[in-house]
């Protein structure tokens, strides 16, 4: 990948002062035609924490992004999302608490008929107050953010997958988002595309440093993250120090039959003695 452009900085966001969690699952449990997904589930994602989530499938990844949003209610438990309890709102309220996450959802989900001005620029068009100018610039720069901005006047079935799930990024990234849930980015991508995407997260976080739950089946693409930073001056992902830590936190959250097995950094998870947990990695 060749060295992607620096990003404009993210103004500060006044709820950096108010919680020190932006999203916090009290005792959450979720079922599903009698088979239950999450059973008594605590975790928080500290501000400006990169938080990934493991798991075999079906053990409720996606469905933890779900109720994140609001868009599924949880039959035990209380979620916190940027302070409010979103498990008791009501849908108009939700309505504005979405305005301020962005969401990367699997195979992009980019409107075909629509070019990739149009979909990068979809959120910003719906809240109806940017100007022809500020829409223009903004969707100019998420685009460079992620490489693409050659592609504004093209349709999603003129792109590559990689390209897709780029221009996803950018429509997630365009409305300076509070919190980012990426469902699989890299999925059904080939290593070398899927490394193009895990630079373009790594700079997302260490750059605008927002807060991220990060859904994978890829245990190297999170490792890579938590053993990597963007370097600005090169403009590049580069390896961290032998023994070092980012600036941004990075955590890694694994769920087995609906519970929490470990939630905690690269260095606690890699000195796990707990056998599934050794399997899993290994």
């Amino acid at each position: 990948m060749s060295a992607p452009p620096t990003a404009i900085e993210q103004p500060t966001r006044s709820t950096q002062d108010v919680s020190p969690h932006v999203i916090v699952f009290d005792n959450v449990s979720i079922a599903f035609d009698e088979k239950v997904v999450l059973d008594g589930v605590s975790f928080q994602l500290p501000h400006g924490e990169t938080k990934a989530l493991f798991g075999v499938a079906g053990t409720g990844k996606s469905t933890i992004l779900k109720l994140a949003l609001g868009l599924i209610k949880p039959d035990r438990g209380e979620i916190y999302v940027l302070g409010e309890n979103v498990t008791r709102m009501k849908e108009e309220d939700l309505f504005e608490l979405r305005r301020k996450v962005g969401i990367v959802f699997q195979e992009s989900a980019l409107f075909d008929s629509l070019t990739v001005r149009e979909n990068v620029a979809f959120r910003l068009m719906e809240e109806g107050d940017v100007s022809e100018e500020e829409l223009e610039r903004r969707v100019r720069e998420a685009l460079s953010f992620v490489e693409l901005e050659h592609t504004l006047d093209l349709f999603p079935s003129e792109l590559s997958g990689g390209m897709r799930r780029r221009v996803a990024i950018a429509r997630a990234i365009i409305t300076q988002p509070e919190i980012l849930l990426y469902d699989s980015p890299t999925g059904g991508l080939d290593p070398v595309t899927s490394t193009t995407i895990v630079e373009l997260i790594v700079k997302q976080r260490d750059v605008y440093k927002t807060s991220s739950l990060l859904v994978t089946q890829r245990l190297q693409d999170a490792f890579i993250m938590a053993t990597h930073c963007f370097d600005r001056k090169s403009n590049r992902m580069v390896p961290l120090p032998p023994g070092t830590r980012g600036e941004v936190p990075m955590a890694f959250l694994i769920l087995r039959e609906g519970k929490v097995i470990f939630d905690g950094d690269a260095r606690e998870l890699a000195q796990s003695r707990d056998e599934y947990i050794r399997e899993f990695i290994s």
